[in-house]
C-alpha cells in the first residue's frame, strides 16, 4: 500500500462547490493524509521541518487546488518556495523526494475547448501547470497528468460534479492501493472521470 498525501489549497473553501466536495470525499480515507493548507496555516506561518518530515513519510503527493490566474493559490506557491529547499528536495544531497509520485487535481472555470490555440485561453491547460511539472522533475519525482474538472463553477448544475467527485475518490484509492496504471496514464494530456475505467486495474474486486 502506498502512503498518499493530499495538499488542499483553496482560500475560499467555504464558497467552494467542486473542491469542497472533492475534499470531503477523501479527507477521511484510511492510508491517506489530508492537509488543508489554508486551515493549517491561516497566517502563512509554514512549519518547514514538519512539512519536510510529512513529505518523507509519504509515497504519493497530490496538490488539489482551483486554477487561480493560471497558477496555484498563493499559499501553495509559498509552501513550495519554503519547503522544497536546496539540499532537501533538489541540488547536492537533495533526494528526499526522489521516485515519489506527484500529481495535481485541478479545477478550472473555463470549458475544455477554451484551453487550445483556438480557444480564448490560447494554451492547453498543461501549459499553465508547467512550473509544477518542472518542479517535480527537478525534485526527481514521477509526475503524472493532472486530474481535471473543466467548467467547475457550473459542474454541480449540469450533474458532472458527482461523477468527478466519485472519480477523485477512486483515483486516490487506486493510487493508495497501487492499482492506478501510471504508465498508461502518461499517454493522456489530462485525466477526467471517464478515463479512470481504463486506468484503474482490478477495480471491481478491489
Amino acid at each position: 500500500m502506498a502512503r498518499v498525501l493530499v495538499y488542499f489549497a483553496h482560500p475560499g473553501r467555504r464558497y467552494s462547490r467542486a473542491n469542497l466536495s472533492m475534499a470531503e470525499a477523501v479527507d477521511h480515507l484510511a492510508g491517506v493524509t489530508f492537509i488543508d493548507l489554508y486551515e493549517l496555516y491561516p497566517r502563512h506561518d509554514i512549519e518547514i521541518e514538519d512539512e519536510q518530515a510529512r513529505l518523507i513519510e509519504h509515497d504519493v503527493i497530490i496538490f488539489q487546488f482551483p486554477l487561480f490566474w493560471y497558477s496555484t493559490p498563493s499559499l501553495l506557491k509559498e509552501w513550495m518556495d519554503l519547503v522544497l529547499e536546496h539540499g532537501f528536495a533538489y541540488g547536492a544531497g537533495g533526494e528526499a523526494l526522489k521516485d515519489k509520485i506527484f500529481m495535481c487535481a485541478v479545477t478550472a472555470s473555463s470549458p475544455e475547448q477554451a484551453y487550445s490555440p483556438e480557444g480564448f485561453q490560447h494554451y492547453p491547460l498543461r501549459t499553465f501547470l508547467t512550473p509544477l511539472e518542472q518542479t517535480a522533475r527537478l525534485c526527481q519525482m514521477r509526475g503524472l497528468p493532472p486530474y481535471v474538472l473543466y467548467e467547475s463553477l457550473v459542474a454541480s448544475e449540469d450533474e458532472r460534479l458527482p461523477d468527478h467527485v466519485k472519480g477523485y475518490k477512486r483515483l486516490i484509492m487506486g493510487l493508495r492501493e497501487e492499482r492506478y496504471d501510471c504508465e498508461q496514464a502518461g499517454a493522456y494530456d489530462v485525466i477526467q472521470a471517464e478515463d479512470l475505467k481504463a486506468l484503474l486495474r482490478d477495480e471491481e474486486t478491489a
